[in-house]
């Protein structure tokens, strides 16, 4: 048995087929991790959610999922570039967020965490881990609709344990979906999105921070890193190789650490 990890699929679903075919993935033996957003940008985003429930794919929640659920269940709006019609439009569509909106924000398995964005320094496992049930509650709860409407926003841009309500969720999910750069009192910025040298003042990427234990953290979102993790303070791996921008879908053996990419047949796409 293999566990397979994969990077942001964004709707590219033919690259997700081929990874998995040349992986020699079988359901019945081993076990599928997916990093988090799986749909948009790229066109196959119902096909992605499709395959990866067909599969008993274990999946942690990204920025898109969040926009997918909120524009489906949340009253928003889909933007100018989103891919998302598809899945609002399918026939087996409530099966498929019903399906996303159970999924958590972290998946651990000993010391091992995956999350689509990060999760902060101060954070031990299993404090994340109850972070992440919070969010679950709120999810698949009878106000999940009024989570969704009220979950975008910036603020409140630092965590405290006292915080409350809809701040104390959002923030939960702003880091564990959105993160990228930190400051050293753990401070979020949202406004930088590209690569290390795009870090404002007084700011670095959430992993060059040290951590108090031995954690390996499997992380997507961040497709400028190219799986690469410059000055790292802490055991990561970035598992967001681009697919969508015309890069490559990567999987990690999390057995071996071993990586298989499938070069993306996208070409000039932008963010």
């Amino acid at each position: 048995m293999s566990t397979y990890v994969i990077g942001d699929l964004h709707g590219c679903h033919k690259e997700f087929v081929a990874l998995l075919e040349t992986l020699a993935f079988n359901p019945d033996r081993d076990r599928l991790w997916l990093v988090g957003d799986l749909v948009n940008r790229g066109p196959g985003s119902l096909e992605c959610l499709r395959e990866a429930r067909a599969l008993g794919a274990r999946c942690v929640l990204g920025n898109h999922d969040f926009h997918l659920l909120v524009a489906a269940r949340g009253g928003g709006k889909l933007r100018k570039n989103d891919t998302l019609e598809d899945i609002l439009n399918a026939p087996d569509r409530d099966a498929l967020l019903d399906w996303l909106q159970q999924q958590p924000l972290t998946m651990r398995e000993d010391d091992t965490l995956m999350v689509h964005a990060g999760i902060l320094p101060s954070w031990s496992l299993t404090h994340a881990q109850a972070l992440d049930e919070e969010v679950q509650a709120a999810l698949q709860g009878h106000q999940a609709g009024a989570f969704l409407r009220d979950l975008f926003g910036d603020q409140p841009d630092r965590w405290r344990d006292d915080l409350e309500g809809m701040d104390r969720l959002r923030c939960i999910v702003n880091v564990m979906a959105r993160m990228r750069f930190i400051s050293a009192n753990e401070q979020l910025d949202f406004a930088a999105k590209q690569g290390l040298d795009s870090a404002p003042e007084g700011f670095a990427p959430w992993f060059q921070y040290p951590r108090d234990d031995k954690a390996r953290l499997l992380f997507g979102h961040w497709a400028a890193l190219s799986g690469e993790t410059p000055a790292a303070a802490i055991d990561v791996h970035a598992l967001d190789t681009g697919c969508a921008w015309g890069g490559a879908l990567t999987a990690m053996t999390l057995e071996t650490g071993a990586l298989t990419t499938m070069p993306s047949q996208r070409t000039g796409r932008t963010r």
